[in-house]
């Protein structure tokens, strides 16, 4: 990966096969560096327009995304993208939302669906996956 996230900045995860995938709250600045190349938004509302692309899912804070297949097909895309490219994945936290969509990343990354929310704390936020929604959401994502 050339021009990539560092790796030791606050809320870049590192996957198991070396993806990194930045983590984010909106409702925060943005944080400096390289701008992403690709994102998922994570909100109850359209995001503001961006120059990069981006993907919205419809989720509203401390539920689940409106519509989990197209969810899943952004998190795909997600994941494929961020084989060579900078990808970052927003809500207005951080935290809840985010946290879930990064567990998702990484059961498709090759952690065991059961374990995906355990990764995601320990390498990108302890509090992320906020709700037993959010967390049966990653035990039945495929």
């Amino acid at each position: 990966m050339i021009d990539t996230w560092d790796p030791e900045s606050a809320g870049v995860l590192r996957l198991p096969s070396g993806r990194l995938v930045r983590g984010r709250g909106l409702r925060r600045p943005r944080p400096a560096g390289p701008e992403p190349e690709f994102a998922a938004y994570l909100l109850g509302k359209r995001p503001e327009a961006v120059p990069w692309e981006a993907r919205w899912v419809r989720w509203p804070d401390f539920w689940l995304p409106s519509d989990r297949d197209e969810f899943a097909e952004v998190m795909r895309e997600a994941w494929r993208r961020s084989a060579g490219e900078r990808v970052e994945v927003a809500c207005g936290g951080g935290v809840g939302r985010t946290g879930t969509a990064l567990a998702c990343l990484a059961v498709l990354d090759g952690v065991p669906r059961e374990r995906a929310v355990a990764y995601v704390r320990e390498h990108y936020a302890p509090r992320a996956v906020e709700t037993p929604w959010q967390r049966r959401l990653v035990l039945r994502f495929s």
